[in-house]
């Protein structure tokens, strides 16, 4: 049969093959020679090739790939570079646009700026760039949750509003002093006092949502009521904008009210008509299998249709973009799943491209003279003056303490994508020139970039009220559990049970769960919160062993995890092993392969000799990494079905440096009357005195809960008789070099670094 079908298809092939060389053949027939040139070369054959190259080259959809392969590249490298300083992403694909333009990229290189962004390329990217603010706005209107407004309206809204009344009337002020010297000549000062008030006012609520995410404080109160004073912020912040746009377009207050008028006819038919209609097909569709391609469909043409009105009106397509996504269907599970069709494709593929957009029109070069530095400090100080001091001085005034009055003004200071937003709009209508432009963009990254080191001096200086609880739980045995998978955790949450059963009321266990990657929304971050700890609770509720959740983004899960370990006050980390692609495999171990695909510190290790190959164990890389960077007790568990319910556990003992396993010996007697097997294997226990008395007095607390076995009897040991290995990290090694057929006899194991 096989030989038939291979005959079959070279026959098939060669015929097809001999078919199209005679017709090619027949075809010159027809051609017209003196239009052919008989005389082709190879040279001219070559030249003609790199002429076709060159046009190429030039085309333009060639040279928009292009630009967005390198946006994105250059993107994602600063993005990257600045959230290891502890910065925002967005703040590194701000400085990306800004040095591909031509503040650096077309001063020191204009021949490859050129060639890179030519002129007649830019509206392209423009049109594209204004797409993906489009998508960018309507994920940001999903992911303001309104309900948060009516549960603390009353702060919020006081917060906000004095967070933007504050900094606008700043903003108009300065204005005053300016306008002569910096507005454009045909622009009129209430439009240009308009603009550099509502450019002070911004709040990026994106940017602020991450920062309140990462830093742990979504489930607090204050979290609570940051994230809601900058969504109250941000939709009255884009209802003025909106006013000031038409404003600006008409040129009075009096020739605007006619387009303020149809603004909010366009308002009130949203929110009393569509959004209803949109509300019960969403409860209709709010599952993945229900959310078919056309209700996608009819959703994106809501966007488009809202964003075409608003653009029509005169109020920017993007307050209608922004207003759709406020009116999409409330129902969680729909908003999450919608968000994540959009949002990478919104901050991964397009907005990169606004950044850089944003970036080829900041001419820093233009501040060439000391009055134009000076102006812009004296903008930077306004700005933080009014939204910083304005949002700590309200959030004062209705009853917070000074830290969180200090920390709510420093992330409402926050201004990041939404400030550039407003900017390009000022610039794109005429409002703002090149230097007053390039001044308030260097405003937009001075303000977002101090706001990491403003609220770690204001934890520094003033104590959260959340830290006072931290002192009750000094004179407690505090476990923290660190997992990936779910079940892992719950295997983990049974050995700190095992630990603490007895002891509850001086123990607490603490469950972290660390999700790669800070681009989660409010919406999808509480469904994989949800589904990371739904085991960990089922588990907890069976054991009835009470512990805190905590999850969060990272960019770091082995810093992260070695940060919260190594500062918060623990006594115990307890994690599972992680697996690589190419565990156990030569080819892994020889090129160190690992989750994070190649470790160069693993091939250093391996090239010099100091890593050996067919001793690593079970450990991963990451694993490794812990070891190195966690300064608490740590407990490695090498997972093989353990069971519900531990009976007898196993301890090899190789050297008295072992001694301080009979801390958790005596822990897991007290807490869980589990049965312990002590194998002297080098007679540690029988030749030291203090060790041999130590396990008596064990012995002798719980009398027949320890069996002492020494070395002679270890090759009968019948390992499938016991539940778990408790052994040192150094006790471990020695058996993975001596002993490794051991390994697939053993049960799960539990490794302890003291």
């Amino acid at each position: 049969m096989k030989l038939r079908n291979s005959l079959f298809y070279l026959i098939v092939i060669g015929g097809g093959i001999g078919i199209g060389f005679w017709i090619v053949s027949q075809g010159k027939l027809l051609e017209k020679r003196a239009l052919i040139p008989d005389n082709i070369n190879s040279a001219s054959s070559w030249q003609h090739f790199q002429d076709a190259i060159n046009a190429n080259l030039v085309y333009p959809l060639s040279t928009l790939l292009l630009q967005i392969i390198t946006i994105i590249l250059v993107a994602r490298v600063f993005g990257l570079l600045f959230r290891k300083i502890g910065q925002p992403s967005v703040i590194g694909e701000i400085v990306a646009g800004i040095v591909l333009g031509p503040s650096l990229l077309g001063h020191y290189f204009p021949e490859f700026a050129a060639f890179l962004f030519p002129a007649g390329s830019l509206p392209n990217l423009g049109v594209m760039s204004q797409m993906g603010l489009i998508l960018f706005m309507f994920v940001v209107g999903m992911e303001l949750d309104l309900k948060l407004l009516k549960n603390q309206a009353h702060e919020a809204v006081v917060i906000s509003h004095a967070s933007i009344v504050f900094p606008f009337a700043l903003g108009m002020g300065l204005a005053y002093f300016i306008y002569q010297q910096t507005a454009p000549p045909e622009v009129s000062f209430l439009s240009y006092a308009l603009f550099i008030g509502i450019s002070m006012s911004i709040t990026a609520f994106p940017v602020l949502a991450r920062i309140v995410q990462e830093r742990g404080m979504t489930k607090t109160k204050l979290g609570s009521i940051v994230i809601t004073c900058a969504a109250a912020d941000d939709i009255t912040a884009w209802c003025i904008l909106a006013a000031v746009i038409a404003v600006v377009k008409a040129g009075s207050l009096a020739s605007a009210g006619y387009t303020i008028l149809f603004a909010v006819a366009y308002v009130i038919l949203m929110l009393r008509f569509v959004a209803p209609f949109l509300q019960r097909i969403g409860e209709l569709h709010a599952t993945k299998e229900r959310l078919s391609k056309p209700v996608v469909g009819l959703f994106f043409v809501t966007l488009l249709l809202s964003a075409w009105t608003t653009e029509i009106i005169g109020i920017h397509a993007l307050f209608g973009a922004f207003m759709a996504g406020v009116i999409m269907p409330v129902n969680v599970n729909f908003r999450n799943i919608f968000i994540e069709k959009v949002e990478d494709v919104a901050q991964v593929l397009l907005l990169p491209l606004f950044f850089v957009f944003t970036g080829l029109r900041t001419q820093i070069g233009l501040l060439n003279e000391p009055g134009l530095w000076q102006l812009c400090l004296i903008v930077i100080v306004v700005a933080v003056t009014g939204k910083f001091v304005g949002s700590a001085v309200a959030a004062r005034f209705v009853g917070q303490s000074w830290h969180n009055s200090l920390t709510i003004g420093a992330l409402m200071n926050t201004r990041g994508l939404m400030e550039l937003v407003a900017l390009n709009i000022g610039y794109d209508l005429g409002v703002l020139t090149p230097e007053m432009f390039a001044i308030l963009v260097l405003m937009a990254l001075v303000t977002t970039f101090m706001t990491g080191p403003s609220l770690d001096l204001i934890n520094r200086f003033l104590k959260p009220a959340e830290a006072q609880a931290l002192l009750t739980k000094k004179d407690k045995y505090n476990i923290l559990i660190s997992f990936g998978s779910p079940y892992t955790g719950t295997l983990l949450l049974r050995i700190a049970h095992m630990l603490t059963r007895k002891s509850k009321g001086n123990s607490t266990v603490t469950a972290l769960h660390l999700s790669l990657g800070n681009e989660l929304n409010q919406f999808n971050s509480v469904e994989y919160e949800r589904e990371s700890f739904a085991l960990l609770e089922e588990e907890g509720s069976k054991l009835r062993q009470p512990f805190t959740p905590i999850f969060k983004p990272t960019d770091d899960i082995d810093d992260d995890i070695a940060e919260v370990s190594n500062t918060d006050d623990y006594d115990l980390l307890l994690v599972g092993v992680g697996r690589s692609v190419f565990e156990g495999t030569v080819l892994g171990r020889i090129l160190g392969f690992t989750s994070k695909v190649i470790n160069p510190e693993r091939i250093y290790e391996t090239i010099t000799g100091k890593d050996n190959l067919f001793a690593a164990g079970y450990f991963d890389e990451r694993t490794k990494n812990m070891i190195r960077t966690v300064q608490i007790p740590l407990g490695i568990l090498i997972d093989k079905g353990l069971e519900e319910t531990c009976q007898s556990i196993v301890v090899p003992v190789y050297s008295i440096s072992d001694s301080f396993l009979l801390v958790y010996i005596q822990k897991f007697i007290q807490n869980s009357g589990i049965h312990i097997t002590l194998l002297d294997v080098n007679d540690a226990i029988k030749n030291t005195l203090e060790f041999k008395e130590a396990v008596r007095a064990i012995d002798h607390a719980a009398p027949n809960h320890v069996n002492l076995v020494h070395e002679t009897a270890i090759e009968t040991i019948q390992w499938k008789s016991f539940d778990l290995v408790l052994v040192s990290l150094s006790a471990w090694k020695q058996l993975v070099h001596d002993k490794q057929r051991w390994l697939k006899d053993t049960p799960s194991t539990l490794v302890l670094k003291p």
